[in-house]
């Protein structure tokens, strides 16, 4: 049996969803997750990038997401991303300002910005919560009253994906199966419900059987697992890195501590020590004191000595 070709690999998930010949696979799937989100259905779509040949897997210059737009100017952006790259929220909020602020002319007017709209279709988990479709947007944090509807972003997390699932329900989890492609058993039930999703399937067996098609897969599979690997390896040799710098600088800060500990302490140990020593001083001249006033009274010397306690060297002394 022919293997089929990943659809979560970004050069894929293009090639099937931003052809023009395949606009009607992108309408399809748009409407689902709008309509799972709640919102009304997209009558047309424009390809703003579409699909071309010039799309060279291996030019960091090529852009697999898809942009689009529908008759009234909304803007739309998806993203399929098959490994984590890490700060995806901030990452996606930076391309949303980008893609939002991009549409001011030198002179234009702020009201002329329309809705843009962001959907990340990710093969990994990302929130904290257990959705496979999240969908944020500006809102007042009592009320829940917008602030304007202009940001709406979307998370497709695949592994959220239930695996009790059932293909043939209708909406979008039928997409998200085909997506996650780990299973194509289900695939005739998806067929008969969805003509869009049938397409798409087609377009996925019919690349998974050129073989330019598959060469070109297989360059860009290698770029991003290379892609992959080269971010791993960089984060474990700076996690060892940065273990091994605070290790010295605990170290450095350890001995700080202890110089500063030991002042304090010494200092302490100092006051009681000195303490001590100034009783035995002021008491050794206290008797030698006594011992003077009793020799000018002419008290006897070895009386004296056993009064006071003075050893023959310190009566001699006086």
């Amino acid at each position: 049996m022919m293997e089929l070709l990943d659809p979560r690999v970004d050069f894929v998930f293009k090639r099937i969803f931003a052809s023009e010949n395949n606009k009607d696979v992108l309408l399809a799937f748009l409407n689902r997750v709008f309509m799972d989100a709640g919102d009304s259905p997209l009558e047309e779509v424009v390809l703003l990038n579409p699909y071309t040949d010039k799309d060279d897997p291996l030019d960091k210059q090529s852009i697999f997401d898809i942009w689009a737009k529908t008759v009234d100017g909304m803007l739309i952006n998806i993203e399929m991303q098959l490994f984590n790259k890490y700060d995806m929220e901030k990452r996606t909020l930076y391309y949303w300002s980008k893609r939002y602020s991009g549409q001011m002319q030198t002179g234009g007017r702020y009201s002329e910005l329309k809705k843009c709209v962001t959907i990340n279709i990710l093969n990994y988990k990302v929130l904290p919560n257990e959705h496979t479709h999240s969908v944020f947007h500006l809102r007042e944090d009592s009320s829940g009253a917008p602030l304007n509807d202009d940001i709406e972003i979307h998370f497709l997390e695949l592994p959220k994906l239930k695996q009790s699932a059932v293909p043939g329900e209708g909406g979008l989890v039928n997409w998200l199966l085909f997506l996650k492609g780990n299973d194509n058993s289900n695939w005739e039930v998806l067929r008969m419900n969805e003509p869009a999703l049938r397409k798409a399937m087609e377009t996925l067996e019919f690349l998974s059987q050129d073989s330019e098609a598959r060469r070109r897969y297989e360059d860009r599979q290698k770029f991003l697992h290379d892609e992959a690997s080269q971010r791993d390896g960089a984060q474990r040799e700076g996690f060892a890195k940065g273990l091994q710098e605070g290790i010295k600088e605990g170290i450095e800060e350890g001995k700080k501590e202890g110089l500063e500990l030991g002042k304090v302490e010494g200092i302490k140990l100092g006051k009681v020590e000195g303490l001590e020593l100034g009783k035995e001083v002021g008491l050794r001249e206290g008797k030698l004191e006594v011992a003077r006033n009793l020799l000018a009274m002419g008290l006897d010397r070895s009386a004296i000595q056993t009064a006071t306690g003075l050893t023959d060297e310190e009566m001699k002394s006086i």
